[in-house]
């Protein structure tokens, strides 16, 4: 009888452990999605981008432009070009949309690496911050997308957000 008392106590002490360690452990949430885009890096970044790759931007869409120019003028006076003019335009014309589309593709791939060097920056700011404010604050466990839910009691990303700015200023 003493045995079944001693093995139900245990049993009732190892049901209620786990329960007794979730309640101690500290869980936080950070939408680095809201982050990416609320964030006064994010911001720097996009605005980086812009500079950076504004100027190409506007080459492409000059060259597009020359090549509208082109199409419009082989249809507005093709039936009464000679032969070899019309001829050397269309050449012309193939010519200009291969060189757009390589130099398109090569703009394409210059900004994507550009941008996933930045966002690469970001993220490790982000994660300075919050692995600062994990510790800081007792967390055990910082979780980020993607979650199926997390309350607002647990959302830590307003107060990375707001450490962001102040290590921006």
């Amino acid at each position: 009888m003493e045995f079944k008392l001693l093995r139900h106590a245990f049993y009732a002490v190892a049901l209620l452990l786990p329960v007794v360690a979730a309640a101690e452990t500290k869980i936080g949430y950070v939408n680095l999605g809201e982050i990416l885009e609320k964030s006064p890096q994010a911001d720097a970044a996009r605005k980086t981008l812009e500079k950076e790759f504004s100027y190409r931007n506007e080459k492409l869409t000059a060259v597009r432009d020359e090549i509208l120019k082109f199409e419009e003028t082989l249809q507005k006076d093709g039936a009464v070009m000679t032969e070899t003019r019309r001829s050397e335009l269309e050449k012309e014309i193939l010519n200009k949309k291969r060189e757009y589309s390589r130099q398109q593709e090569e703009l394409k791939e210059d900004f994507n690496i550009r941008r996933n060097q930045e966002i690469g920056d970001l993220q490790k700011s982000v994660n300075e911050v919050v692995t600062s404010l994990a510790k800081s604050q007792n967390y055990d466990l910082v979780v980020t997308q993607p979650v199926l839910f997390a309350s607002e009691r647990i959302d830590m990303t307003n107060q990375v957000l707001e450490e962001l700015r102040k290590v921006k200023q």
